[in-house]
């Protein structure tokens, strides 16, 4: 792998020039990078130097190759795939509190910090949840890979690049761990989208105070351990805690109704 003491010099200027690129936001994550020859010609060097950093970048975690598609964005900084490293050897029912701790402090920090322009991707994106049929065919809330995501334009909303890149970290965990069956969704499609309308209904109103609530209660419902599968019980005693304290969505549909 190239770094900055190894290779041409040629190649560690490739190196820093994606890497820039990508860490500024210029390609953004989840899309697609210029194509080979783009590069080449962009940058002013052949195939190979363009490869080995690319290679090079994929090591870190922040490049991923998809053969006949192309090369995708899939982190601004090593931090994510170091970060996934290290949890990958951890207790993943700590690594869900780590998740939960993360999703609060990014949904009231979004409540202060969001723009209007992320407030409206916010409802799209609830829009699109709510128009997309069976729950097969929606959003779950361990999908955190594609842009438009819900739970990853709060974070990105937060305006924090850091805890952007420490959320992507413990998801890419997590989606591990979904999809060898040891982490399951927790909460129906009616309770995500109930729970979806109160921190967007939040963040919208920049009340801080409901949108920490709001994600702690969706936090401690909507993933679980596949082992406690059968123990487990959509309020937790964290959520129950919540309730008592005054906060529960569900009391104020029923005054509605």
């Amino acid at each position: 792998m190239l770094d900055s003491q190894t290779g041409s010099q040629k190649a560690r200027d490739t190196l820093a020039f994606l890497r820039a690129r990508i860490s500024r936001g210029e390609w953004p994550v989840g899309e697609l990078i210029p194509k080979e020859p783009e590069l080449m010609e962009l940058i002013g060097v052949g195939r190979t130097t363009v490869r080995e950093a690319v290679r090079s970048l994929a090591t870190l975690g922040m490049l991923k190759t998809v053969p006949g598609v192309g090369t995708f964005v899939q982190s601004r900084t090593p931090v994510s795939s170091i970060l996934t490293s290290f949890l990958a050897d951890q207790d993943l029912e700590e690594v869900l509190v780590y998740r939960r701790s993360l999703e609060i402090e990014a949904a009231q920090t979004a409540a202060v910090k969001r723009t209007e322009e992320q407030l409206a991707m916010l409802r799209a994106s609830y829009a699109e949840s709510l128009a997309s049929g069976t729950e097969a065919g929606g959003e779950r809330c361990d999908d955190t890979v594609r842009p438009d995501s819900f739970h990853r334009l709060i974070v990105e909303a937060s305006g924090s690049k850091l805890l952007l890149d420490l959320y992507t970290g413990v998801m890419a965990v997590l989606r591990e761990a979904s999809a060898s069956g040891k982490i399951f969704l927790g909460t129906s499609r009616e309770t995500m989208q109930h729970d979806h309308a109160a921190l967007l209904a939040a963040i919208e109103e920049r009340n801080v105070r409901d949108a920490a609530h709001a994600m702690a209660l969706h936090a401690d419902r909507d993933l679980g351990l596949h082992a406690d599968m059968l123990d487990f019980a959509q309020r937790t005693e964290r959520a129950e805690t919540l309730i008592e304290a005054g906060y529960d969505p569900s009391t104020e549909d029923a005054a509605r109704s």
